[in-house]
């Protein structure tokens, strides 16, 4: 949620921000004639409440002496009357400058490049030599030439963008996770694993719910949506909160299933698991003073680059353009991965720096020590350490081989118990 007292200090760095969104500017002005009226309506209350006092006051001495105090009290009767009336208006007026922020886009950073769609996304930097060979596969035939990907099973008892992995590819899913985890920890991430559901009110919170609750799962008779990222309950733990200042900044990383129902991407990426409705992923989330939010952005998405140069994947950086944004993020980085079958670079990591828009509208601020009154918005930062399934797709691509066995990337043979290859494995069918 945008900050309306920032607005009115500096309106034309609003009016600049949202026209670059493709918003009429119009709607500054509209928010600060909101603001000017329900800062006067305040002010009115106040000098009524102020004026009724003193008449309360009077009617008690005009009662000590015996006075007629029946005049004084209709005048109280009428300022109760006219206070009851415009605190009315207030609320209406509070509430519709409220809703009016919570619908309006963060301000993007001025280092967002314009353009409308993913072609004009800016390449920061790549690493890592991309190879395509002709007798390079999928990753979907890889894996069924392995024996380890079954999607028509998970057809029948769930429907499309669903799968059965069995085997090594199992053993492969858990070691990126346990492999991200380390090395977070390794860093001061503190690990947790959050609720799978979240409550609309926290959901409405983290994300722009009316334009991405066609995309998450509604469960069914409950105040509850099962959640598309561990960054949704990081974001809402502190909810409500004031944090010390001297903590921060706050590091998690999570680790969850997400549930997706792609809405939107009909068509695209039928095949396998890159696209699918549920997935693993670790999660970078943090919590900081303003004055640190760009350097902790730096550092999640250099944690992420770390994380893929250690398996040996070939990536770059792209800086998204302000079309592809999204509202709630000031700037995003993407880490793409090399993916041979498609000869293309492909997402697998977002790295957003939301400044203070999610925590203002979960109200989470901070003071700079116990006995400090006054309180600020922190800043909110997350990014994907490693989603498992798109990540095992650049795997098997990237380190197949000829005979139809995959190398393990170096840095994950402790998590797969001394396995080095994964080999062709036949499973037992039903017949």
């Amino acid at each position: 949620m945008l900050d309306i007292k920032q607005m009115r200090q500096n309106p034309e760095l609003f009016r600049r921000g949202l026209r670059r969104r493709g918003i009429d500017p119009s709607i500054v002005d509209k928010c600060l004639a909101m603001d000017e009226e329900r800062r006067a309506l305040i002010t009115r209350i106040q000098l009524l409440r102020h004026k009724r006092n003193e008449l309360a006051e009077e009617i008690g001495r005009a009662k000590k002496t015996g006075k007629d105090a029946s005049e004084m009290m209709r005048s109280v009767a009428e300022v109760s009357r006219e206070i009851e009336h415009i605190e009315a208006r207030l609320e209406q007026v509070e509430s519709e400058l409220k809703s009016t922020l919570f619908r309006l886009p963060n301000l993007p950073d001025d280092s967002v490049p314009d353009g409308e769609t993913e072609d004009d996304n800016v390449v920061v930097r790549t690493w890592g030599q991309t190879v395509k060979e002709d007798w390079m596969r999928d990753h979907v035939d890889i894996l069924m030439g392995l024996g380890m990907l079954d999607v028509e099973a998970a057809g029948k008892v769930a429907g499309a963008r669903f799968y059965y992995i069995f085997d090594e590819i199992v053993e492969l899913n858990y070691a990126l996770i346990n492999y991200a985890l380390d090395f977070l920890s390794a860093r001061g991430f503190r690990l947790v694993q959050p609720p799978y559901m979240l409550r609309r009110e926290i959901m409405e919170g983290v994300i722009a719910l009316e334009d991405f609750e066609s995309m998450i799962y509604k469960v069914e008779g409950e105040d509850l949506y099962l959640i598309g990222t561990a960054e949704h309950p990081i974001a809402g733990l502190h909810s409500g909160e004031i944090l010390d200042g001297r903590a921060l900044p706050l590091r998690y990383a999570g680790v969850s299933p997400c549930f997706r129902k792609e809405a939107g991407a009909h068509g695209k990426d039928t095949k396998g698991i890159f696209r699918v409705h549920q997935f693993e992923k670790v999660e970078q989330f943090v919590f900081c003073k303003p004055e640190q939010s760009w350097s902790e952005h730096e550092l999640l998405i250099r944690n992420a680059e770390e994380l893929y140069r250690g398996l040996g994947l070939p990536y770059r950086v792209v800086n998204i353009c302000i079309g592809e944004l999204g509202p709630i993020a000031a700037k995003k980085y993407d880490l793409e991965v090399w993916m041979p079958a498609q000869e293309r670079y492909r997402e697998v990591v977002s790295c957003s720096n939301c400044t203070d828009y999610q925590a203002r509208r979960l109200n989470i601020r901070y003071r700079e020590a116990p006995h400090v009154e006054e309180t600020r918005h922190v800043h909110t930062l997350n990014s994907t350490a490693i989603a498992t399934e798109r990540t095992i797709v650049a795997i098997i691509e990237n380190y197949q081989r000829r005979d139809g066995s995959v190398e393990i990337p170096e840095v994950l043979h402790p998590y797969m118990r001394g396995k080095t290859v994964i080999k062709p494995r036949t499973r037992n069918m039903a017949t």
